[in-house]
Formats: C-alpha cells, sequence, structure tokens
C-alpha cells in the first residue's frame, strides 16, 4: 500500500485510526467534521461528490509518477490575513479551506475576496521515510506563495499558473509533528503580472478572480540522488523519441534504463551508462511508430531507473506519443497547419477553464475530463486553452483523449499597462512565460503556444516569439491571437465577432481564426445571474442552430479561399454572464444537437443559401439572387413561412417590387435540409432633412463620461466630465484609455437622395441613430468589431447621434458611411455639424 492510499484509508474508515497510528504516521486533526461548502449561484452535479477526504485523489503529475506519495488536499486550517502579519507559527487557525479549491470559491468553503491569507497543516512523516529527501509540491498557488516549515522559510514563489517544489529536509524536525505554513499574496487589479481574465469585480469578458492555493499539494520522498525532471521531444521523421534528464545528487556510478512499452509489449529499451553523466541525454529508436492524431491518439508507456551501480535508487513511470506539428504546403501551395506531415483543419472551441463551484479548479478529475469529452462528442479536434493554465490531468486527458492544443500565456490585462508595466513586470511575465512552456513540454496534445491574446500586456512580440520558438522549436508559436500581429511566429491570427472571417496565409506562416461565433443563448435556470450577454444573443434554440449553421458555412467557405487552417470558436461554456458558450455554465445543458454539430464540423452539413444583397432598404424594386457553397437545390417563400421541398425552386433572380421577408432553405440528394436563411428587404422612402440649416456650425457635439459599465448606458442620466466640439467622431478628446463613454451629436450633410449604410467598428461597444432611430448597433465588451444599418435619406442635414463605452484593455471607433456617390469612407469632418 502506497503512503497515499494509507493517508485515503484513515480518511475513509476510521476504525483503522489506531492501526495508522501504530504505523508511524498521521495528519493531524484537518480532516475536520461538520465542513460544507458555500452555495455559488450555480453548482455542477459534481459539486455532490466533493468531501474533504476525497477531493482530487488522482496522482497529479501522470508523466513523471512516483509510488510513493501522500495526498495533501484536504482541510487545511485557513484565516484572513493584513498586510505585514506575521505567519502564525505554533498557533491553531479558527478557520477551515478545503485544497485545492481557490478562496473565492463555493467550494473551498470560505468564498469571499481577501488579498492575504495563510495556510496551516501539521502532519507527522511516516518511519520509513527516514533518512529520504522529502520534496513538498504545489501545482499552482495564486500569486505570490511563501512557504514555512516549523517556522522556517523554505520557499517564495511568485506566478499563479505553474507547479514548484521545495525539498523540505533541512527544515523537518527528527520527530513529532511537522508544521507546514503557507502565506498566500494575490494583488489582482493592483498587480502587473499574468492573471488571466481575472478581476475584483468581475462583468463582461472578466471574470471572478482566483487566490490561494488552487491545485494540488502532494509530499513524495526520494533519495539523495533522483530523478528531478525528464524532457521528451519525438521525431517521428527518424522514428526517435528524443530524451533529456535532469539528475539531482551525486551522479558518481549511476545509470539510466528507460524501457518504452506499447501496452504489455516492451518495444524499446536504452542503457545510459555513467558516462553520459551529469547530462544523460540520448534517442530512443521507436520501430514502426504509430503516430498520435486526434482519431487515434495512442500513447506509449515509459518506465525510467536510475541506478547506482546496481542499486535502484529512483523509479518513475510516464508516457509518450510520436506526433509532429508543423507547416507544409497544400496543392495550391498555400501554407498550411501540418499534423504528422499531413494537413488537419484544425477546429475546436475556446476554453476559459471556469467553474461556477470551483473557479479555476475543477470539482473532480471527472467533470476536468467531461469538457473534452463533450468538445469531441461535438465534433473539435482541437481546444484554445484561454487566458489560463490548467493542472496537469487536464493535458493528461488531452494527450489520451485525443484533443490538440492551443495553449495560451495568461495575459498581462492591468489599465492602462504602458504607463504601469516596468522591468520588474516584464521579468516575471517572462519567467512564468518560459516555466509555463518548461512544465507542458511533454504534453503531445499542445501543438500551439500563444504568446498574447490581442494587444493585452502586450510588448517586445518580436523578442518573444523568437524566444518562444528557440525554447521548443518542436511546436508552432503564435506571436498574437488577434488584431496586433507582429509579422513573426507560424500563423497569422484573427479575431473577428460574430464573423468569421480570415487572413490571407503568407508563405511562411498560416491563416487561423483565433476567435470569432460568441452567439449567446441563455436558458433559464441556468444563469449566473439575470443580467447576460453574448455577442449576438438568440431567443431560441432554433434560431441559434441555424445561425451557428450558417457560421460554419462561412468558416468551410474560408478553408477553401483564401486557405483557413484553423479556427476557435467562442465558447465552450458560458462563464458568469456570458451565454456565448455550448454548454451552460452548470454543464448541465448542451445547446446544439450531437449530430449537427458533428455535420457542422466536418461540413457534412448541407449548405446554406446566401443572399445577393444580403438584405437591408430599396427604394423602387430589388434584384435579389440566391446561391450556395455546394450547389444543392434551393427553395425559397416571399411570405415569411418556412420553405419545404414543395416550394419554388430558385432558378434565376427575381424582382421585389414590396416589402417581404424572403427565407429559404438549400435541399440534398439525401433528403436533408439546411437551416433556414432569412433576410428582410424594405421598400422605403427617402426622409427628408431639417427644414432649415441656417446657423450651422463645423463640428459635432461631444459629451465626455467617466465610469464602469456592462454596456452601453443611459448617459442622460450620467453627469459628464466633460463637452464641447470636435472635428469628427473619434476619441481624440478622451482623458484616460479605460472606463469611459461618449456621445456625439450633430448633423450630417448627405449629398443626394438614396439608400446610405452607415458603419461603427469600435471597442468596445457603440450604437448610430439618425433622426433617433438606432440604425446601428454594436454595443457590448468585444474587440473591435464592425456592425452596419441603412437608412433612406434625401440630400440635406439629417440629427446624427454615436453613442460608445470602453471598459478596459484596448479601445477604438471608427464611423463609417456609404451611398449615392460615396464608396465606403470614414465620416469626413466636412460634412459633420452642430448648432
Amino acid at each position: 500500500m502506497t503512503k497515499n492510499e494509507v493517508y485515503m484509508a484513515k480518511n475513509l474508515y476510521p476504525k483503522l485510526l489506531l492501526l495508522l497510528l501504530i504505523s508511524g504516521w498521521i495528519i493531524s486533526g484537518c480532516q475536520g467534521e461538520n465542513w460544507q461548502p458555500k452555495q455559488a449561484p450555480l453548482m455542477t452535479k459534481w459539486a455532490a461528490e466533493v468531501r474533504p477526504e476525497n477531493v482530487h485523489s488522482e496522482y497529479p503529475r501522470p508523466q513523471m509518477m512516483r509510488d510513493d506519495w501522500i495526498n495533501l488536499n484536504g482541510l487545511w486550517q485557513f484565516s484572513k490575513a493584513q498586510k505585514n502579519d506575521p505567519p502564525p507559527f505554533g498557533k491553531e487557525l479558527a478557520g477551515k479551506i478545503l485544497v485545492p479549491f481557490p478562496i473565492e470559491s463555493a467550494l473551498s468553503g470560505v468564498m469571499e475576496k481577501t488579498k492575504y491569507a495563510f495556510y496551516r497543516k501539521e502532519l507527522d512523516m511516516p518511519d520509513d521515510w527516514q533518512g529520504k529527501h522529502i520534496l513538498l509540491h504545489f501545482g499552482a498557488v495564486d500569486f505570490e506563495a511563501n512557504v514555512y516549515v516549523n517556522g522556517q522559510k523554505a520557499i517564495t514563489h511568485r506566478g499563479g499558473y505553474d507547479p514548484f517544489t521545495v525539498d523540505i529536509t533541512p527544515f523537518l524536525k527528527k520527530q513529532g509533528p511537522q508544521e507546514i505554513i503557507v502565506a498566500v499574496f494575490d494583488p489582482t487589479d493592483d498587480g502587473v503580472y499574468a492573471r488571466g481574465k481575472q478581476v475584483d469585480k468581475p462583468g463582461g469578458i472578466f471574470y471572478t478572480s482566483v487566490t490561494g492555493i488552487w491545485q494540488t499539494v502532494w509530499l513524495e520522498a526520494v533519495n539523495p540522488t533522483y530523478i528531478r525532471s525528464l524532457e521528451m521531444a519525438p521525431d517521428i521523421d527518424n522514428k526517435v523519441l528524443n530524451l533529456s534528464f535532469d539528475i539531482t545528487g551525486q551522479t558518481d556510478n549511476t545509470s539510466l534504463i528507460v524501457e518504452a512499452f506499447d501496452g504489455s509489449k516492451k518495444i524499446s529499451q536504452l542503457i545510459i551508462p555513467a558516462s553520459q553523466f551529469p547530462s544523460p541525454d540520448s534517442r530512443l529508436q521507436i520501430p514502426n511508430p504509430r503516430l498520435w492524431t486526434p482519431d487515434n491518439p495512442h500513447l506509449y508507456d515509459l518506465k525510467i531507473k536510475l541506478l547506482k551501480g546496481d542499486e535502484l535508487i529512483d523509479e518513475i513511470k510516464s508516457y509518450f506519443a510520436m506526433r509532429k506539428i508543423s507547416l507544409g504546403k497544400d496543392e495550391q501551395g498555400r501554407t498550411r497547419l501540418m499534423l504528422n506531415n499531413k494537413y488537419l483543419f484544425q477546429n475546436g472551441p475556446l476554453d476559459q477553464g471556469y467553474w461556477p463551484d470551483g473557479l479555476y479548479t475543477a470539482p473532480t478529475d471527472e467533470a476536468l475530463r467531461y469538457d473534452i469529452e463533450i468538445a469531441k462528442k461535438l465534433g473539435f479536434n482541437m481546444i484554445r486553452k484561454h487566458a489560463k493554465v490548467e493542472p496537469d490531468r487536464w493535458y493528461y486527458w488531452t494527450d489520451k483523449l485525443g484533443m490538440l492544443v492551443w495553449q495560451d500565456m495568461p495575459q498581462v490585462n492591468p489599465a492602462d499597462f504602458e504607463k504601469k508595466v516596468t522591468p520588474q513586470s516584464k521579468k516575471q511575465f517572462e519567467s512564468e512565460l518560459q516555466r509555463m512552456v518548461q512544465s507542458l513540454y511533454n504534453h503531445p496534445s499542445i501543438v500551439m503556444w500563444v504568446v498574447f491574446n490581442e494587444a493585452w500586456g502586450q510588448y517586445d512580440t518580436e523578442r518573444l516569439t523568437r524566444w518562444v520558438k528557440e525554447m521548443d522549436p518542436t511546436r508552432l508559436v503564435n506571436n498574437a491571437s488577434g488584431w496586433t500581429d507582429k509579422k513573426v511566429g507560424d500563423v497569422i491570427d484573427w479575431h473577428v465577432y460574430p464573423g468569421p472571417g480570415s487572413p490571407q496565409p503568407e508563405a511562411k506562416r498560416a491563416a487561423v481564426l483565433g476567435e470569432f461565433g460568441g452567439l449567446g443563448l441563455p436558458i433559464e435556470g441556468h444563469l449566473w445571474q439575470k443580467e447576460n450577454w453574448g455577442y449576438q444573443n438568440f431567443k431560441n434554440r432554433r434560431e441559434y442552430r441555424d445561425r451557428y449553421e450558417r457560421l460554419y458555412d462561412d468558416i468551410w467557405a474560408l478553408e477553401k479561399d483564401p486557405g483557413l487552417s484553423a479556427a476557435v470558436y467562442t465558447q465552450i461554456t458560458d462563464v458568469e454572464t456570458e451565454v456565448n458558450g455550448l454548454m451552460t455554465y452548470d454543464r448541465q445543458m448542451v445547446k446544439l444537437d450531437f449530430e449537427d454539430a458533428q455535420a457542422f464540423h466536418h461540413d457534412r452539413l448541407v449548405s446554406v443559401p446566401r443572399f445577393h444583397p444580403p438584405g437591408g432598404l430599396f427604394l423602387d424594386e430589388m434584384k435579389v439572387e440566391l446561391t450556395n457553397r455546394k450547389g444543392e437545390a434551393i427553395r425559397y417563400t416571399l411570405d415569411g413561412s418556412e420553405p419545404t421541398a414543395q416550394s419554388p425552386l430558385y432558378g434565376k433572380s427575381f424582382v421585389l417590387t414590396e416589402s417581404a421577408t424572403v427565407k429559404a432553405k438549400s435541399f440534398g440528394p439525401n433528403g436533408k435540409s439546411s437551416g433556414t436563411a432569412q433576410s428582410y428587404f424594405e421598400k422605403t422612402a427617402c426622409k427628408a432633412g431639417i427644414e432649415n440649416s441656417a446657423g450651422l456650425k463645423k463640428g459635432i457635439a461631444y459629451t465626455y463620461f467617466e465610469g464602469k459599465w456592462n454596456g452601453l448606458p443611459d448617459f442622460s442620466q450620467l453627469t459628464p466630465v466633460e463637452q464641447g466640439v470636435t472635428r469628427k467622431i473619434d476619441l481624440s478628446k478622451r482623458k484616460q484609455d479605460d472606463f469611459i463613454g461618449f456621445v456625439f451629436e450633430g448633423f450630417i450633410n448627405v449629398p443626394a437622395d438614396g439608400i446610405y449604410t452607415f458603419y461603427t467598428e469600435s471597442d468596445d461597444g457603440s450604437r448610430l441613430y439618425i433622426w433617433d432611430k438606432m440604425i446601428v448597433d454594436n454595443d457590448g465588451f468585444h474587440g473591435m468589431r464592425e456592425e452596419r444599418g441603412q437608412v433612406a435619406l434625401k440630400a440635406g442635414f439629417h440629427p446624427i447621434k454615436v453613442t460608445f463605452f470602453e471598459g478596459e484593455i484596448e479601445e477604438g471607433l471608427v464611423v463609417r458611411y456609404e451611398g449615392p456617390g460615396i464608396s465606403k469612407r470614414e465620416i469626413p469632418a466636412t460634412v459633420l455639424f452642430h448648432k
């Protein structure tokens, strides 16, 4: 029985307590009675399974497993603290917390916010660990951890996403209980450090903060000389596994035996003699390798023995896969993403890794696995792990289940980053970036590192991209997912909401769509709060399904032209106020039918009809054409009814002379049909301008506000910071970059009668009104996104109003128009007036 099994037995079977005392060890009084989790607005089904005695009991590091270990998850003593509070050496703490759930989470049993806190645990060491080196491991602690053992500081670690280990042997007493105290500090909004989507006041695209221990804590006993780490890099072209080891301690007369297994069959063995120490790098031959793919995620087992002479002094179990990720050319000469030297379109969801009850920490290992399984069942082959690094076991499941992973470096996202960033904060970011790459290096499912997301905390992009590529030349590197591309790395990555869209592939970079979609479907009974949002919300599943289908019909068109190689849909689950997930936040409801989703994601769908023009206004008559991507038969209606197999068959363009809601469906030869495409064509008349334009002056009036909002507020109820007149509609009059709002009001002079199309492109939300009628609605939290609307106007002066708000990070506002004799352009100052 391993030490961890003994530990579990003590908790599961209290009657064995005496036996355990005789055997020489016990962890004191933390698996306390009367502990209960808090209640979050939503809880998952796995929350009911969480108990102090069984919480995340699995071995936490599957690629470097030892048999002898003790899991320290469970109840720890706990107290909130203040800055400069001394560690509570030798003192019982009144509170309890369930490790490894973050302090703010319901499953921690605390569910409160604090910047400072203490964790405390006492334990006795097993008798047979005498003479061993005792390693204390932390999966992750956010953000700063000072670890004390028996009143002495053992380690200080800064960084909330990477594992760290300390050899606590020098701090242990020869007998009696050993005291471990962890002092944590997490500045969240006050810090300039990697924190992903965490904020003190969550809302919009930002979520509840995470403080303290949030991954497994455990102990291992090793000999003075042991395997500290190993690095594995498959080379399928040469049929070898490249190996590198870090051996701690005296390496005289030591050797390594490495054995590879395919199931129970040993397929290869390598003996690394003492002459190659202290840096024993080598190549393990893998005959006739079975290549790892999402459809066949074949894993080999690995056993590694460290010997001193003939004595076995360390042994670990691991696994690896033979796979290769690279760039290559397709038959048209376009740069593509290649897996095992073959083109594979990578298609998957954005995954924030949040849970309503555990926040950063999944309630159970089964829950951790579940999201990946659902993504597979929906037909995806890739996940972009966004703004977070997961526990090692998450990557074990992506390795085992067959899911490609794009791994983000969690971003630095304070307001006014350029003003707050320091050489020290850059050094911290780069240290964490390096540790992320090193700690996850061996996982075959990871195929791309994403250095920056959009412009959040972005600096020295060219240098850092090259540095990551030097650290790991076996994977692809994305310099910035979003619109802040610096022309380096292996991909050019766009974000388009709802989209989709695609950049042009380049000679040495593939074109990918790093974010798109974000369709919202709020489901009553499964909401974090009543106020919620998506990039485009729907009221029922049919409308949601049909819009999703059209998105993917467009994706497959872009895959052919211009040559899109990957797409990331936002997102796998709802998160707090965001309802744009394919699952609800509590994981109770999947919003798409699995069969439909498989068809969408593998291009087995009947292609959706497209309208030319896409709808809108006309004055006398409108010529309408219908097309689809695969050439199936199209049937349509003009009265708003659903098309059927008996509806008119589209043959050539038709002309509308009255307003109409046109609906269309494609019908395949197998009897299946597409979702319904519909568009409204409205016959209208031009609205006259104001009767008296005398006295109008050049420029447009603006009112400037500062504040935090989740969307465009009612500015008429707010007190402005400043009012005045500016030349054109832009953000030049702002006093700061974040948490601002504007109202622009005045008149626009149009030169001729006709249909005018107005556009707002903004980050975050904007709206445009003509004659107090909303023409463009581009509200919400989002990156630079363009929306359009039309209005029929007579030549002359017409009232115009534009409203805008910005949350934080990036900001932007561009207002454009086109009409009779006017190509699409930014509205110039020459046509804007005010009273």
